[in-house]
């Protein structure tokens, strides 16, 4: 086993605790923002005060546990894992997991999207992310936030940017759907990207099953949690990579870091050619383009794996492609590899190739977060 010196997890999760919709939030927003809320034995997901019915079986607490979605199940928000909100905690299992960084995203505030009122947004962005910062601060040096910032209101979403670089975090969040009518291609967006740039935050797509945003999924799947999950993140994906290089946002800000997280490798070769093609049989359509597809993504773009993708990742590497990705834990949720995540992708890495390791665990996501 070719164990790098410095082994990053670039797809970690938390769990928020309740301080961050109640201590973090401010006193006429925290009947608004989104929150879990604990009635007997069961918990909540509440969104603007209104209870969001879930699936049986696939509740809050039940995403947000290894092997939590198992039938016969009932856990409540309180069974969520020490390691998934107390940094003390994150520490000891990356410690045993042989982690040595990691970067987290949200888990119940990916559904962020679903809130209407621009001003509740704001403040459950701002709550959040000043719970990322203090969370973060406990261990700079290991412990690394995206924040997530209100595409409700563009104006409100430039502001929350602007106070990401002082917290700390390394970079923000948009989900793969579109907010409103909001494309992230539209030049509305382009005072975002400008921050990002400014403040060399990078940009993050991750997406999430359970939304209410119109989407392809719930638009079609919203009977069934297995049709929800398998599509939600890829589709979304795939549209959101078009969004970004064919709608011209990457040629705009060459500097400007993306990453399209939590579905897969083995989609990247193959849209990329399909891209390609269309750049090279209609790119008329698209005069603003200045770049293959390929090209653009090669430059500034990045894709996280999991631990058990080694197709996905043989593919990537034929393709030039293994500068863009990075690996990620998962951890804490129900369909994540724990205990032994890492162990397991280092047999893939090992099975890939000499330095791919070094590359995915290292090199990359350092690159991402602009360490």
């Amino acid at each position: 086993m070719t164990r790098p010196a410095t082994v990053i997890d670039g797809d970690g999760h938390i769990c928020e605790p309740e301080l961050v919709w109640t201590e973090y939030t401010e006193s006429k927003y925290r009947d608004q923002v989104l929150q879990i809320r604990t009635e007997g034995n069961e918990s909540y997901l509440y969104i603007e005060g209104d209870e969001r019915h879930a699936r049986a079986g696939t509740g809050p607490a039940a995403a947000c546990i290894p092997g939590g979605m198992a039938p016969g199940k009932e856990l409540t928000w309180a069974d969520i894992l020490p390691g998934s909100y107390d940094p003390h905690e994150r520490i000891k299992v990356m410690e045993a997991e042989q982690i040595d960084q990691a970067l987290f995203f949200p888990s119940i505030h990916l559904l962020w999207g679903d809130v209407k009122d621009p001003k509740v947004a704001a403040e459950t962005c701002r709550a959040y992310n000043n719970w990322m910062s203090d969370f973060c601060k406990v261990a700079p040096e290991k412990l690394f936030g995206m924040a997530i910032v209100p595409l409700q209101d563009i104006e409100l979403a430039v502001a929350e940017a602007k106070r990401l670089k002082a917290l700390g975090l390394r970079g923000f969040l948009s989900r793969p759907e579109r907010f409103g009518e909001l494309a992230l291609y539209d030049p509305a967006c382009d005072a975002l990207w400008q921050v990002a740039v400014d403040d060399d935050l990078a940009v993050g797509i991750h997406g999430s099953f359970g939304s209410k945003m119109q989407s392809f999924s719930t638009g079609r799947y919203r009977e069934n949690v297995f049709y929800d999950h398998m599509i939600a993140h890829p589709f979304g994906q795939m549209a959101v990579v078009m969004d970004m290089i064919a709608g011209g946002v990457l040629d705009r800000f060459p500097k400007l870091r993306v990453g399209f997280f939590e579905s897969g490798l083995g989609w990247i070769p193959y849209w990329l050619d399909r891209l390609d093609e269309h750049f090279e049989v209609m790119g008329h359509h698209t005069p603003w383009l200045k770049r293959k597809p390929s090209e653009v993504f090669a430059e500034q773009c990045f894709v996280s794996m999991e631990a058990d993708e080694g197709k996905g990742l043989s593919w990537m590497l034929d393709k030039g492609l293994g500068h863009c990705i990075l690996w990620g834990s998962d951890y804490p949720h129900f369909d994540s590899t724990y205990p032994g995540a890492y162990l397991e992708a280092q047999s893939t890495f090992d099975a890939a190739g000499e330095h791919v390791a070094e590359q995915v665990v290292f090199e990359n996501p350092k690159r991402f977060m602009g360490t």
